[in-house]
C-alpha cells in the first residue's frame, strides 16, 4: 500500500482520560460493564485527543510552510470552511463555515494552509467570538497582509440541545483588520461570499 493514515495517541493520556470517563459514565448511572459500553471509555478518549489536536499545533508555522513571495495585491478568499469545534461552556459541538479573505502585501501562502489555520483553532475548547479573531490574527501576524476579514457562521449545540433549545438559530461574528476596515473593501468581501459564483 502506497499511502496509509494513521493516529498516533498518547498512551498515558488515553489511559488516564479513559479512566475519567469511566468514573463519569458510572456517575451518570451507567453500567460500565455491559458490552456496549465496554471500549466507550477509550473511544471517547481517543475522540477528544483528535477533537482538541490544535492545543498541539502551531498556526504560524502552518503559513510559514507555504510562504512564497508574489506580487499580488488583489483579494484572496477561501470561502465556506467547514468547522467543527467545542464550546468550552458546555463541552458541545458547534459547527459552521469560516469565510477567510487577505490582501496580499507581497506575500502568499498555500490556500490549504488557510484551511489548517481554521482547524487548528476550532480543534480547541472555544468561544466563536476568540475563534474569529484568532484566525485572523495569525495571518496577519505571518503573512503581514494589507488586510484581513474572517466571517463565522455556525450553530451551537449548547443553544440546540439545552437550555433555550433554540434549533434554527446561528450566531455570526467577524473580524476585520488593515484595508477590510475600509467600507468599499469590507462590502467587497462581504458581497463575494455570499455570491454563488459558478
Amino acid at each position: 500500500m502506497a499511502y496509509k493514515k494513521t493516529e498516533q495517541y498518547d498512551e498515558q493520556v488515553t489511559a488516564d482520560l479513559a479512566a475519567a470517563y469511566r468514573q463519569t459514565l458510572a456517575l451518570l448511572g451507567e453500567d460500565v460493564q455491559r458490552e456496549g459500553l465496554e471500549k466507550t471509555p477509550e473511544r471517547v478518549a481517543k475522540a477528544m485527543q483528535y477533537l482538541t489536536q490544535g492545543y498541539q499545533q502551531n498556526a504560524i508555522d502552518i503559513l510559514n510552510s507555504a510562504k512564497f513571495n508574489e506580487d499580488v495585491s488583489e483579494m484572496v478568499i477561501v470561502k465556506d470552511i467547514e468547522l467543527y469545534s467545542l464550546c468550552e461552556h458546555h463541552m458541545l459541538p458547534f459547527v459552521g463555515k469560516a469565510h477567510v479573505a487577505y490582501i496580499p502585501n507581497g506575500y502568499i501562502t498555500g490556500l490549504s494552509k488557510i484551511a489548517r489555520v481554521v482547524d487548528v483553532f476550532a480543534r480547541r475548547l472555544q468561544v466563536q467570538e476568540r475563534l474569529t479573531t484568532q484566525i485572523l490574527e495569525s495571518i496577519d501576524t505571518a503573512l503581514n497582509p494589507m488586510g484581513v476579514a474572517v466571517v463565522i457562521e455556525a450553530s451551537h449545540f449548547c443553544m440546540m440541545m439545552r437550555g433555550v433549545s433554540k434549533q434554527n438559530s446561528v450566531t455570526t461574528t467577524s473580524a476585520f483588520s488593515g484595508a477590510f476596515t475600509k467600507e468599499p473593501t469590507r462590502s467587497e468581501f462581504l458581497r463575494l461570499i455570499g455570491a454563488k459564483l459558478s
